[in-house]
């Protein structure tokens, strides 16, 4: 293991033990925060359970149950990410099973004489929220006869004035919205008015040699709109592709103690290790308080429960009572769009997805539970494993942490956890850069994604497509986009030996 590597995760695992209230970006030369909803003896328990570990002849304790007491060890197979946490309670089986049947059900156009249901669109990219994470997991791009419902284009546009940056610094906005076309591209529309149009992409071979006399083809992909109906993009708005994320695990992420989470950043490398990882800040959808940004592509919310929210107006243009936009994503130019009913029903709520809608379906999304790693005895895992931190992977792929005492679910409560993230945001280089920025992350970067799961995307989704759109169809091309700051580790896997890299996506797909 390379010794800056060492260092970082030592100063990371001895600073990292508090809560705290997240207000702004952590800088070089702050205190690193303290936790405080541990006692002596659990500090000591979890200094000694975080600690990385040197020995790879053989798995470490508790390896296997990657999501605590929480992990799934049903068979593996299509359901492998669909199932509840196994600490939940008998009574909170039945609020994630009515939260699953929200998550799964079809939104209609209004007006329809399924009241409970209608208000869908009347711009959208979806009609349920499983469309999108189809088993609860991972979206691809359309290939041969898939469709891109769980794929779409973010489109924004930059700050413009003085008074717009002010407004990105502050968080009062992320980004700025094309004029016309919103936030994001909608493919599909409700009868009556036509879709905004569809996303086209092209994709050009570049070869890469590796060591050993290998040579891999990565694919890179340009993207475009076609069939605008509603006349052109403004000439600055960028196109940002988002696939779906997988679900499970979500609320053991929620739970990571902010400051665990905090004591890794390093925006100044003050270190020197390369890694300058940065915590992104999001507003609470519903108090407007500042918080530590951790679900997105870009962190761009701080809970499960803002994540959906978004979602549900964004994707199926649903209100609900964190985000009550009846017309989900139609803009001011769509006059039409925005004279169509909605599904507002006055006996239920004031939103199309009144209480307790939301809360269900937050309550299920947080309970997924994470499946079981598999074969994390074998030989070839081991060495994969050791190769994945000598490459350095581990400075930004985390892979353990022990959830807060004080979470909100007993469920999530002082949980040892293996997601193999810091989720902070780090300049994944000119191959990623999609341009856009996103509240506090410029459009060089993005947050790093969890791996836990990872190993299973084939199994429960039937492809193997990864990064933010798809573009990597192996774990291999997976790597060798990683540039910025992962560009270092990115070339130590590239000069392995053939064996050596297979054994270290082996280990990957252990997991």
């Amino acid at each position: 293991m390379p010794g800056s590597l060492l260092r970082a995760m030592t100063r990371a695992l001895l600073a990292s033990f508090c809560t705290i209230a997240f207000t702004a970006p952590v800088t070089g030369e702050e205190a690193a925060p303290q936790r405080t909803d541990l006692s002596a003896k659990d500090l000591k328990r979890v200094l000694k359970v975080t600690e990385p570990t040197t020995d790879f002849s053989k798995a470490e304790q508790f390896e296997p149950m990657q999501g605590g007491a929480g992990t799934s060890t049903k068979p593996i197979n299509g359901d492998s990410f669909s199932h509840f946490s196994a600490n939940i309670t008998f009574s909170e089986e039945e609020t994630f099973k009515l939260g699953n049947a929200l998550f799964r059900k079809f939104w209609v156009s209004s007006p329809s004489s399924t009241q409970a249901s209608d208000g869908l669109g009347p711009l959208f990219n979806a009609r349920a929220c499983q469309n999108c994470h189809l088993k609860d997991g991972r979206g691809r791009p359309p290939e041969g006869n898939a469709d891109a419902t769980s794929m779409f284009l973010r489109l924004a546009r930059p700050a413009r004035t003085d008074e717009e940056r002010q407004a990105v610094a502050d968080l009062k906005a992320v980004n700025f919205p094309d004029t016309t076309y919103g936030a994001q591209l909608q493919d599909m529309a409700v009868p009556g008015i036509p879709a905004e149009g569809r996303m086209v992409i092209t994709y050009t071979e570049e070869p890469v040699a590796l060591s050993g006399g290998e040579t891999t083809m990565l694919r890179k992909p340009a993207y475009s709109v076609a069939d605008l109906n509603y006349g052109p993009l403004e000439a600055d708005t960028t196109l940002s592709p988002r696939v779906a994320n997988q679900m499970p695990g979500l609320g053991l992420i929620e739970a990571i103690a902010d400051a665990d989470i905090l004591a890794k950043a390093d925006p100044d490398d003050r270190d020197g290790d390369g890694i300058s990882g940065r915590a992104a800040r999001a507003r609470d959808h519903r108090t407007g308080e500042m918080k530590l940004g951790r679900f997105g592509w870009k962190a761009q919310n701080a809970s499960v429960r803002d994540q959906s929210s978004s979602a549900f107006a964004g994707d199926i243009g649903i209100s609900t009572p964190d985000a009550p936009r009846h017309y989900g994503d139609c803009t001011e130019a769509q006059e039409k769009c925005r004279s169509m009913p909605n599904g507002v029903q006055a006996r239920l709520g004031d939103t199309e997805a009144p209480d307790p809608v939301l809360d269900l379906v937050t309550f299920y999304s947080e309970n997924l539970a994470v499946p079981a790693r598999r074969n994390v005895g074998d030989a070839t895992v081991l060495k994969g494993k050791s190769l994945f931190y000598g490459a350095g992977c581990a400075s930004c792929h985390t892979p353990k942490y022990v959830t807060r005492r004080d979470a909100a679910n007993k469920a999530q409560s002082f949980q040892l956890i293996w997601p193999y993230s810091d989720f902070l945001l780090h300049d994944m280089g000119d191959g990623l850069a999609d341009g856009q920025q996103v509240g506090d992350a410029s459009g060089r970067e993005w947050r790093t994604p969890p791996l836990w799961g990872i190993g299973l995307t084939e199994v429960v989704n039937g492809h193997t497509f990864f990064l933010h759109d798809g573009r990597a169809r192996n774990l291999t091309e997976a790597i060798l986009w990683h540039g910025g700051e992962a560009q270092p580790a990115r070339d130590r896997f590239a000069s392995l030996t053939p064996e050596e890299r297979k054994a270290l996506v082996t280990f990957l797909e252990s997991l």
